[in-house]
């Protein structure tokens, strides 16, 4: 009996649900960026796949129908932070750390509208900016205070070490792509 890929796998839960998923179609990415040659069964997969996504049989689900307003909150705390100590001392920061360590002690406050975005935002400056900068401060002292048990690891989605404009740069992409639109 023939293994199937994980592409093939893939393809037949898109089919079986009628969705591809953010994280499936991350995976086949992933799977054809680090493979040096697919197999016959794995571009007839993707060839089914396509078909499927063309004739509405499995739906792409979306990237993001909603956003965390705590993401760009705790963002925005700790770039202020981090600017601060990089501009005073020889410390380099990791934003990335910062912002995961916070997030993870703070409470979500998804929306999926643009009103409902702004009464979170003003709803969280309100009632919790203290605690979001306590949050900040604390993943701050522990990143400062974090030995190098791996410097060969790699953040998601990052193979090289990059400067922390890089990564606030794309932290904002991430968590508030429309920071930087302008207004009409």
């Amino acid at each position: 009996m023939e293994k199937k890929t994980s592409i093939e796998l893939i393809v037949e839960q898109a089919l079986q649900d009628g969705y591809l998923t953010p994280a499936m179609e991350a995976e086949v990415g992933r799977i054809c960026d680090s493979a040096l040659e697919l197999s016959v069964e794995e571009y007839m997969a993707l060839d089914r796949l396509m078909g499927s996504l063309l004739t509405g049989e499995v739906v792409a689900v979306p990237r993001k129908q909603f956003i965390n307003v705590m993401e760009e909150l705790v963002l925005s705390e700790a770039v202020a932070r981090v600017a601060e100590i990089e501009a005073s001392t020889n410390n380099v920061l990791d934003l990335g750390d910062i912002a995961a360590y916070a997030l993870n002690r703070l409470p979500p406050l998804y929306a999926t509208t643009e009103e409902g975005a702004a009464y979170q935002r003003e709803r969280a400056l309100a009632d919790l900016h203290p605690l979001i900068a306590q949050q900040v401060k604390e993943a701050i002292e522990r990143n400062l205070d974090r030995p190098e048990f791996f410097p060969e690891r790699s953040t998601l989605a990052q193979k090289n070490k990059e400067g922390v404009l890089t990564q606030i740069s794309a932290l904002l992409k991430t968590y508030a792509p429309d920071y930087e639109k302008k207004s009409d």
